[in-house]
Order: C-alpha cells, then structure tokens, then sequence
C-alpha cells in the first residue's frame, strides 16, 4: 500500500493557534513553527555522548580554574563583568538541564541567583561596574532559558523590569560599538517576553532597538564586503563602524536580525533579505560546511583562510530562530551542515580544547604565522584561549541549543522535525495528549532513522517530517505503507497514533562531488562533508598565556605524519566506481579518529584514541608534489582538472568534523593523463 500524505513547502497553516505552546499573538506574523521549551527534547544516543564530553570537558570545568569565570562579577566576585559570564551561561543552563546533570544544575544556581539578585528599581541588572547594554542582551537569553528550565517567576519580574527600562530610556545603540551592531539580539528574548505576558510596550521597545541600530537589512541588500572587495583589500580590518560591519561574529550574529524585526513589521523585504544574504555568504566567503569566513574579518573562498568557531555557534543560533520564524528546510539543512561538520572539526573529541581558526584545508596545527586577516598567530592550535577569549566564553551554546531544537511544535497542535538525531521528544499535541517520541539513529553517519510514539491512549495528530534538500529517494514507513518522498519537502502524517507505533524513515546516504575554489572538488556524504585522514603527532606547548593545567586543560600544536598533497582521482558520472564506504559503531567520542589525543580521567592523563571514525571511505587519489605550504598553510589547490603522471594511491576519508588535520577541497585529476607505475620520488 502506498500511503497518501501533504508534502509542504514550509510552514503548516497560518490560520491556526496551537492551544499548548506560546506563538507569536497579534500584531506579531505568526511563526511557522513554535519552539519547545528547554527540556522538552533530551539528547539519547551519541548525541547524549557528545554532550557528556562537554559537560566533562571545558564547559562542566572551566569556571573551576577560569579566573574571568572563577572570579567573574556576574556571580559575586571582583573580576571580569561584562560578557565572558552571560556567555558562559548560555551554554552552561541548556547543557545542565538537556543533560539534568544535578552537578552543573548547582552551578547554574550559583551563577543564577546573584544575577536575579542584582535586579535595580531601575531596571538595570548584573555588575555594578558593568554600565554596557551588551552583555545584558546575552544575559537576557540566558534568563529566558532559565525560565523554561524552572518557571522561576522571578526571571519574568528582572525581565518586565529590564525591558522596561530600555522601553523608557533613551536609545544608546551607537554603530560604533558591540552593543549598537549587535542591538537587536535584545528582540529574541523581546519577541518572548511579549508572548509571555503580552505587554504591547515591549514591542514599541523592539521597535525603537530595530529604528536606532546598525542597519543590517540594507547591509545584505548592498553587500559591500563581497569577493572584489576582498581581492581589492577593501575590507576594513578595524574594530571601528565600518569594520564591525565586515567582522565575522556579527555576520553570524546579525543574519537573524532581518528575520527577527519580519514578525512585527510583515515586510517582506526582511525576509528577503536574510536569504539575499545567506546567498551572498556562500558567493564571496563561502567555506564547505554551510559557514563562511572570517579570520576574523570576511576572508573570501580559499580553504586556506579561517572561520572562527564563535560565528559557528551564533550562525547555527540564527539558524534556529530563523527556522521557527520562517519553516525554510534549506535553513535547517545549513544547520545540520554546521553541526556535523564546522562545530565538531574546531574542538578536539573530548571537547577539553578548542581553536579559534578552523581551515578546510589544514594540514598544520602549530603557532607559526599565516596570512589570517587580523587574528594572531595562536588561532589555529587546538586549546584553552588560542586567541581571544570570546569564543573560550562562547562555544558552550552550540551542542545544547541544537539539541534543544531539534523538534518544535506547529499551530495546528502537531509536532514537526527539525533536525535529525537520537533524542527524545515530550510534548502535547491535539486536543492536550502527552506523547513521547523516541528518535533512534545514528544519523548523520547513516541514514536509517526510527521514530517511535508513546501515548497512553491513542491521539490524531500532525507529524511534520523534514526532507533534506540532497536526501533524493527518501522512504517514510508507517502502519503497514511506504511512502516516497521529494528532497527539501516537509512530509506532513496526520494520523490517529496509537501507543507503541513506529514510523521509519530511510536517508539514502548517496555520495556527492561539491565543486569548490579552483574548480577543487569536496566529498559528501549524507550531511557530512569527507575529510583526508592524514596520521598526526600531537605536541603539548606552551604559549603566551597559563592554560592552567587543570585536569584536560591543555594546548596542542598538531604535526602531519604522513603526505597530504593529493589529487582525487574521480568518475563525475558515477561516483561509487572510486569509493569504498565503511561504516563503523558509534563510539564515546563520536568525532574521533584513530590516533587522537583524549583525556582520561581515570589515568588522570591524555591516551591516544584506538578507534576508526564512524565512517571510513576509502578513494583513488594521486600525489601533486608541486602543491605544496605557503606560509604554514596549505598552498590554494592547483586548479583543477591537474594533470599528473604519477600512479594513483589509496586514501582513506573521514567526517570532517572527526579530522583535526584535514584536506576537505581536493584538486581533481584529469584521469587521461594517469599512469599506473610512477610514484613521487621515482
């Protein structure tokens, strides 16, 4: 039997309410869907690994031996008080409650409470000697998170306080500074607020923050950093107006902003133009894994130039919000590309280090000098602060927020997939019914995902299912039918559910060949991009700063062991004649690979990982000796088709995210010129 269901572009019916959940009231646009509260969704599986060694590395430790953090006065102390706590926390209380981690759940309580403490009559909160709205906009998810966690009625109170203090002060969102560029991250937990308590002065608020800030629609209409103005070396590397404008975070940070100002005012030049500046992103500075560049200005195409994993974590942020205001698969794709790929790819698997630069093509991790626009010469090693400490404040939003949703509720009062991996799901849908959605899979490294519902008595209700935009010849079973699917489709099941029933989905995981810079070619696989493994050595270092020694706190330079100059010998018309997949268990560490360095904390020391990737694939490739390092960087690929007359090799490919030394944009080879005896060096 062949099962009969509404394939949709987007969002489900507008013209709905959903009876259990908070979307946007009048006058807001409603939102395509509605996201859960934190809580609602709860990581199984390797992704529940993925957040142990979180919560075990730097983000469940660092404000144990982090002097801005064990000192920080955004939880009584005398030291650092402006972004580095609310940075933390936005991480730290997703984490602590995804995970209902009891010990990191106290460590939120003892950040929480000064925080709610130091709410003024004025409205004002957090240090005294912070007078800088900036932090407090972080500071301000960080509460709205909370909130969801406990139904601590005291965030509603610190919140109507702060909200109405900015409601009746004068505006101070000046383009020169952090808190002007980045004003309108207030409107997330704005927007929330407003739908909480429905106080029509909040949205006059929000709109004062969008009337008198960086202008960031007209910025992706114009675009005036793109591909020319990088090779003309017109983009300002200043931290002045113009140059915060070029700079990598608030990119990642402001692609939301139109989207977010698109509820209250219904023009669709706001949605226009975020999708006008994802397109723009991928054209000038675009980087394989759905991000761009920034190193730490907009840096261009090469593989060769940096991303810094701060613009990861808020441009998968922006993704989020972005996806429940509009329901566009191609933004819950990119997240996915983030996710599995650049998120992963700039921690080691232990999460205890982290770079500051990530390269497509890295071959080496070390503190000697490279062409990055304006960061230092630590940005690429794998550590504590190899640069700024932003991002060390910073990256503990990205796991837990994706976890957090991964599902979202639509107005008809159904649940709708947003993103694919093994969580579970508690709800209500129809008229009130509690169900339970287990998702089992390990997607993204194969493409068999089983949806199992829970309920105590049987409910009707709709399930939204996403189709990635690539998953051509996907097949949805349920109740005895199978249905075939069309790629970037939202499969909509309405259905009465009974206790027990199983839907499964089936993701043909086909290879792909991206064409890249240089007419360079990329691997995908499903939703990851393949790397060359190239054997490493891992040295501890020591540089310009204490990394303080505590349990995996630790700095790595990163040594190539083995040649990673190849060409990829490929048939464009039937890419499994030069592949060879091997899929593998998912291990502890889900993005590691052989000979990686991993914190034991039984030993008390660093062990070398003895487990394959998930997924291996091996590949014909041939060694291009003339492509060589250009300052410590890989030189940009020759372009491609490259002739050759030496004999093919084979390599072996891994997820990009489990690669801390990696080729991910391969020259391709002009097969009509390979000969099968000669070797380099021959």
């Amino acid at each position: 039997m062949t099962a009969i269901a509404i394939l949709l572009l987007s969002s489900c019916d507008g013209k709905k309410e959903n009876l259990h959940y908070k979307g946007n009231p009048e006058p807001l646009v409603k939102n395509a869907y509605i996201k859960l509260p934190l809580g609602s969704v709860k990581p199984d599986g390797w992704l529940k690994d993925q957040l142990t060694a979180q919560a075990e590395g730097l983000t469940g430790n660092i404000d144990d031996f982090w002097p801005d953090l064990v000192n920080s006065s955004w939880r009584g102390g005398t030291g650092e008080a402006w972004e580095r706590g609310p940075y933390y926390l936005d991480g730290l209380v997703p984490l602590a409650y995804l995970l209902d981690d009891i010990k990191l759940k106290e460590k939120v309580k003892s950040w929480i409470e000064p925080i709610l403490a130091s709410s003024s009559d004025s409205g004002w909160y957090g240090p005294d000697k912070n007078k800088d709205r900036w932090p407090l906009a972080v500071a301000n998810k960080v509460l709205m998170q909370y909130y969801e966690a406990t139904s601590d009625v005291r965030v509603i109170d610190v919140l109507i306080k702060y909200f109405r203090y900015i409601h009746s002060t004068p505006p101070d969102w000046p383009d020169k500074d952090w808190r002007g560029v980045r004003a309108m991250e207030n409107a997330v937990t704005g927007y929330w607020l407003y739908r909480e308590t429905g106080e029509p002065w909040i949205l006059e608020a929000t709109e004062s923050i969008q009337g008198n800030s960086s202008d960031w629609t007209s910025y992706y209409e114009k675009f005036p950093w793109d591909s020319s103005a990088y090779a003309e070396k017109r983009i300002p590397l200043n931290w002045k107006e113009d140059g915060l404008t070029a700079h990598v975070v608030n990119n990642g940070m402001a692609i939301k902003y139109p989207g977010l100002w698109y509820q209250q005012s219904g023009d669709e030049r706001y949605r226009n133009a975020v999708f006008e500046g994802i397109v723009k992103y991928d054209k000038h500075h675009g980087q394989v894994g759905g991000r761009f560049s920034g190193d730490e200005h907009l840096s261009g195409k090469s593989p060769d130039r940096g991303t810094e994993l701060c613009s990861v974590v808020e441009y998968m942020f922006s993704l989020e919000e972005l996806y429940s205001v509009f329901g566009d698969n191609s933004l819950a794709d990119r997240l996915e590309f983030l996710t599995f790929n650049a998120l992963p790819g700039t921690t080691t698997p232990d999460m205890w280090a982290h770079q500051y630069d990530q390269q497509s093509n890295q071959v080496l991790v070390s503190g000697a000098k490279r062409d990055w626009t304006t960061n230092g010469i630590y940005s690429n090693i794998y550590g504590l602060m190899p640069n700024y400490p932003c991002c060390l404040a910073n990256m503990h939003q990205g796991w837990p927020k994706f976890a957090a949703n991964l599902w979202m509720a639509s107005n008809d009062n159904g649940l709708v997939s947003v993103a694919y991996s093994p969580c579970t799901v508690k709800a209500k849908v129809g008229k009130g019914t509690e169900v339970i959605i287990n998702e089992e899979t390990d997607y993204p490294f194969k493409g068999n995902i089983r949806l199992t519902i829970n309920s105590e008595n049987p409910v009707r209700f709709p399930l939204y299912l996403r189709i990635p935009g690539w998953a051509e010849k996907t097949v949805i079973s349920y109740k005895g039918s199978r249905l075939d699917v069309k790629a970037g489709s939202t499969v909509r099941l309405y259905e009465k559910w009974d206790d027990g029933d199983v839907i499964i989905i089936d993701i043909p995981m086909t290879l792909r060949l991206e064409e890249r810079y240089n007419n360079s070619g990329s691997i995908i696989r499903g939703p990851l991009y393949y790397s060359l493994s190239i054997d490493k050595e891992f040295k501890s270092v020591t540089i310009n700063y204490d990394n303080f020694g505590y349990k995996g706190s630790v700095d790595w330079e990163i040594y190539p062991l083995s040649p990673w100059n190849y060409g990829l010998l490929v048939n464009k018309k039937d890419l499994t004649r030069a592949f060879e997949v091997k899929e593998n268990a998912v291990e502890k560490y889900p993005f590691a690979d052989r000979g990686d360095m991993v914190w034991s904390s039984d030993s008390g020391r660093y062990v070398h990982w003895k487990k394959d990737a998930p997924v291996v694939i091996t590949a014909r490739a041939i060694r291009i000796p003339g492509w060589t390092l250009k300052n410590n960087s890989a030189d940009i690929p020759p372009r491609s088709p490259v002739s050759t007359i030496y004999a093919p090799e084979i390599i072996r490919l891994i997820p990009y995210g489990c690669a801390r030394l990696r080729i991910t944009e391969f020259p391709v080879i002009d097969p009509s010129t390979v000969v099968e005896t000669i070797q380099p060096g021959d």
